[in-house]
């Protein structure tokens, strides 16, 4: 049995950007000469993608993942064919929200089964996924869902920051209320767990306020650095986390770029997507922490309005194969 780990890669919303960058991504030889990939996808958008933007590849429906072949050129592809043949990118579609769900339905079955290490996610979009009947904030929560896991974060990595946040697709007044100490600590574990995993063996972690300047010892805010994140910080630091907050966001983004932490927890959504966006877009990886299966996935969106063009850029999505590779188990031997 082969020791390399294969990667479900799921097409994403195939309106989007996400077949144009799967087919770029597996043909580049980066990707290609260090894992198995096999797409859950629409084989025949997959063929028009490669068209688009001008390679040649030789997109291969499957069966299943024991029927596929890793030949320099070829994309293998477990075929849903759920796409009607004329359905244009950039626009908005039902249909492509409800194929882009079942390419992350049939991933998962094959992760959770054991015949994939890993799960790589092109982007779906949350408007079409919500028209198509799957009302889910997102990729974070719907793999959530799927493998029966009840709570799941959000890490966002580059090669200068990586950021896990503890509330994500919600209101900032949402988000607000749901942070508690208990969450915030589970978050603090589940960041400084899945570093260890990636061979840092002692993570420096900084936490961020909700308020400016963290709060200033009560004169900005209600006291939410004190009631809410600082009793989850030192219970993990209590555990020998090398963990420190709550610190003024914007000073710990900061000190995290100069490599001063190897970790930044986020309370909100924007405030760890903000930075990190900034620092490294291109080069940015989504890693869902706490599911059963590793699952990285690019740091952007559909972007519908270059869709169809050839011009998308496809280096998140080589990072997001990479870090799944480096990330995923060796096969188990049934």
């Amino acid at each position: 049995m082969s020791t390399t780990p294969t990667i479900a890669v799921t097409m994403g919303d195939g309106a989007g950007i996400g077949p144009e960058i799967v087919v770029r991504a597996l043909l580049d030889p980066e990707v290609t000469g260090g894992a198995h990939c096999v797409v859950v996808g629409d084989a025949r958008r997959l063929r028009t993608a490669a068209d688009i933007v001008g390679l040649q590849a030789d997109v291969v429906a499957v069966d299943g993942v024991a029927d596929a072949e890793y030949t320099p050129g070829r994309i293998n592809v477990i075929d849903l064919g759920l796409l009607p043949e004329d359905l244009p990118f950039g626009q908005l579609s039902a249909v492509a929200g409800d194929a882009a769900y079942h390419y992350i339905r049939v991933a998962s079955e094959l992760a959770m089964s054991g015949d994939v290490q890993a799960i790589c996610t092109a982007p779906l979009n949350k408007e079409a996924l919500h028209a198509g009947g799957h009302v889910f904030p997102g990729h974070t929560e719907l793999l959530a869902k799927l493998t029966d896991t009840p709570e799941v974060s959000m890490m966002l990595s580059t090669p200068r920051v990586k950021v896990i946040h503890v509330t994500t697709h919600i209101g900032l007044i949402d988000a607000v209320a749901k942070i508690e100490p208990g969450l915030v600590e589970r978050t603090i574990r589940r960041g400084h767990r899945a570093l260890v995993d990636a061979g840092v063996s002692h993570p420096r972690i900084g936490v961020c306020g909700i308020n400016p300047h963290a709060g200033e010892n009560g004169l900005f805010g209600h006291g939410e650095e004190e009631s809410k994140i600082n009793p989850g910080v030192e219970a993990c630091r209590a555990d020998g986390i090398d963990v420190h907050g709550a610190l003024p966001a914007d000073t710990l983004f900061f000190l995290a770029g100069r490599g001063d932490y190897d970790l930044v927890v986020a309370m909100y959504h924007d405030q760890g997507h903000g930075p990190v966006k900034v620092l490294g877009l291109e080069a940015g990886v989504n890693v869902t922490v706490g599911l059963p299966v590793i699952r990285t996935s690019v740091d952007h969106g559909t972007a519908f309005d270059i869709a169809g063009k050839g011009i998308a850029d496809h280096r998140s999505m080589v990072e997001a194969l990479r870090l799944a590779r480096e990330m995923a188990p060796e096969p188990v031997a049934s």
